[in-house]
């Protein structure tokens, strides 16, 4: 995004996302912060996308958005340029498959270029309170919607 990022609002986002057993129907969470309001906002839910689309889609707009994950994958998929080869590669990874999710990683595309995204990585099932706060609402998600 070309956007000045100083006249972003900013907002922390977490997430996380789970099934048991897996596969199967898993639930995924995200806890939205905004340190200038000092306001949380915590969705959840059990349907076919991440927690990272769901968490993208509840900004109402361009924000510069510091997004953790426990999960590497996704992480890198974005830091370590893995998207830019699969979209030259016709989506075909390293062993020449076909990129599972196709479809999930172009939607994480477009909502990642209306806004200023940066990607941060967390243990997750430690320490960090709003990680363990979104795997306690996918918990409940995986409870409510199975």
């Amino acid at each position: 995004m070309n956007t000045n990022d100083l006249n972003l609002p900013e907002v922390i986002i977490y997430t996380d996302g789970g099934a048991s057993p897996n596969p199967g129907l898993g639930g995924w969470s995200a806890v939205l912060y905004s340190p200038k309001h000092n306001r949380t906002r915590e969705i959840y839910g059990a349907v076919p996308d991440t927690a990272a689309i769901k968490a993208l889609e509840a900004l109402k707009m361009p924000c510069k958005v510091i997004l953790t994950t426990d999960s590497t994958y996704l992480k890198n998929a974005f830091t370590e340029g893995w998207l830019e080869k699969w979209q030259r590669t016709n989506w075909k990874n390293s062993d020449k498959k076909n990129v599972l999710n196709r479809d999930l990683w172009e939607e994480l595309l477009k909502l990642t270029s209306v806004h200023s995204v940066k990607w941060n990585w967390t243990k997750g099932h430690a320490d960090n309170k709003f990680n363990n706060r979104c795997d306690e609402l996918v918990q409940q998600a995986r409870r409510e919607y199975n």
